[in-house]
Formats: structure tokens, C-alpha cells, sequence
């Protein structure tokens, strides 16, 4: 009776949580699976049964793959950099040096700014001829170059965004693993004469791994979520230079009214993010656990 009680308790707990969870993302994930087999409602002619069609239309749709290829290419440029750098980061301020307080502070700040706003902290970087991105490069000779509108540039410029704002958020995790690493190890590795170098990749990385995934998830997850700084820097210009896959979803169903071809599109979301999470966990996984 103790151990029903005690589950029951457990189980209400959950409950608002759960219904949640259901409410927000299991029950749209599953009716956007269902309407992607659907034609898009009209007025005068009701949502009906096409199987894959909008699926046919997804692959023959050339401007889909473009948002594909720049997804991919903006998730390799910013997933590795911001790891990196927010271990860099961590490493740095979990040191004993002056100021290290305002140095996390520093750090953290581009976390906890509306990504709205940093979009538009950034245009003015960006801005040709009056930004100070411009302003720098002036006395250079390098000035009059429009980063964003061009095709070669928009996209480095918004994944160099997106580095800046996460790198600070994932140094939180890296710092709290730091902390939990027992200094007795450096003192043992000082004795022994190991270098810096030589206990961070030995000892210190290796211990990071269950961090470095969980902060690897998370980034591939944030990368393929994108979508607010790119509508107010670039809105997926130009010529679809910096569309996503989730800026495409919202063009399609929210500017055209295409909700079948957009439910498509978020299907094949869903399958890109869970196959690359599930790949990560099971690569890295002998990695990351030790017997």
C-alpha cells in the first residue's frame, strides 16, 4: 500500500509537467505528422488525403535543400566554435585570478540578452559604410563591404551571432564540471611534473565528456532551431544565403499558408535532429562513460 501511495505521489508530481509536455510538443509533433499527409485548407475546398505528396514536393523543391545545406553548414560552424570557446572560457575563470567574478559576469551577459536585441546589436557591426565593424576597417583600406547582403558573407555573419550569444551559455556547464573535479589531481599531476597541456588532455578533457555531450546536444539542437536573429538580420536573403530549415517552415506555412507542405518540412526536422542526437549519443558514448 506504501509503494502505491508513494507512486501515486510520484506520478502526480509529473503530472503538470507531463501534461506540459504533451500539451506544447508530443500532440503538435504528432498533428504535424498527420497534416503532412494532408492537402492545406481552403475556403472553398476542405483539407483532404494526398499521401506523399507534399513530401514529392519537398524533394523537388530546390530552395528546401538550399535551407538544408545552409542549416548544415551554420551547425558545423557554430556548434564546434562555441564549445570550444566556452571551454576556453571556463578554463580561464576557473582559475584564481583578480576579477574573475566580473570576467563570468562579462561572459555570461550575451546569454541573457533577447536574441531580438542582439540581432540588432549586431546590424550596427554589420551596417556598410556606418558600422563599426566599418568604421575599423576604414583607415585599412577594407571599408564599403555589405557582410550581410551578400551571398558569400550573410551566412558566416549570422553563425558568428549565434556563436557569440551561446558560447557564454555553455561555459555555465563547463565551469560547474570544473568545480567538480578534485583539485588533487592537479597537485598529483604538479609532482609528477605533468604540464598544463598534458593534464587538460589526459585528465581534464576526458573528465569534461559527459558535459561536452550534453553540451553537444544542445547546441545541435539550438543550431537547427534557428530562426529569430536571421529574420531580423537577413530575412533568409539574400537569395535564400541564410534560410533555414526553420526559417523555411514559417515562410511556407505562415507567409504562403502552406501548412501541409510546412508540416512536411517539420517532419523531416524532427527525423534530421533526432537521428543526429541519437548518432552523437552512441559515438560518444564509449567516450563518455567509464568502467
Amino acid at each position: 500500500m506504501n509503494a502505491l501511495r508513494l507512486s501515486l505521489y510520484g506520478w502526480l508530481m509529473v503530472l503538470p509537467a507531463a501534461a506540459l509536455l504533451g500539451l506544447f510538443t508530443h500532440i503538435p509533433v504528432v498533428e504535424s505528422f498527420v497534416h503532412s499527409f494532408m492537402s492545406t485548407d481552403k475556403p472553398k475546398r476542405p483539407s483532404r488525403f494526398v499521401g506523399l505528396d507534399n513530401y514529392d514536393t519537398l524533394i523537388a523543391d530546390p530552395i528546401f535543400w538550399k535551407a538544408l545545406t545552409n542549416n548544415l553548414l551554420y551547425a558545423l560552424g557554430s556548434v564546434p566554435l562555441s564549445i570550444a570557446i566556452a571551454m576556453l572560457m571556463a578554463l580561464f575563470v576557473n582559475d584564481k585570478l583578480a576579477g574573475r567574478g566580473f570576467l563570468r559576469a562579462a561572459y555570461f551577459t550575451p546569454t541573457i540578452l533577447p536574441m531580438i536585441a542582439v540581432a540588432n546589436i549586431w546590424i550596427f557591426f554589420f551596417t556598410p559604410d556606418y558600422g563599426l565593424l566599418e568604421q575599423m576597417l576604414k583607415p585599412f583600406g577594407l571599408g564599403g563591404y555589405n557582410i550581410l547582403g551578400s551571398n558569400n558573407t550573410a551566412l558566416l555573419a549570422v553563425t558568428i551571432v549565434a556563436i557569440w550569444k551561446e558560447s557564454g551559455f555553455f561555459m555555465i556547464f563547463y565551469l560547474a564540471a570544473l568545480q567538480q573535479i578534485s583539485p588533487e589531481l592537479k597537485e598529483a599531476a604538479a609532482i609528477e611534473g605533468i604540464s598544463r597541456f598534458t593534464f587538460f588532455r589526459r585528465v581534464i578533457f576526458p573528465l569534461l565528456m559527459p558535459t561536452t555531450l550534453f553540451v553537444m546536444v544542445n547546441a545541435l539542437i539550438n543550431a537547427f532551431r534557428v530562426v529569430d536573429h536571421i529574420f531580423v538580420m537577413t530575412g533568409g536573403g539574400p537569395n535564400n544565403a541564410t534560410s533555414v530549415l526553420l526559417f523555411r517552415i514559417y515562410e511556407v506555412g505562415f507567409k504562403y499558408f502552406d501548412f501541409g507542405f510546412a508540416s512536411a518540412m517539420t517532419v523531416v526536422l524532427l527525423c534530421v535532429l533526432g537521428v543526429v542526437a541519437l548518432g552523437q549519443f552512441f559515438a560518444l558514448d564509449r567516450k563518455v562513460h567509464y568502467q
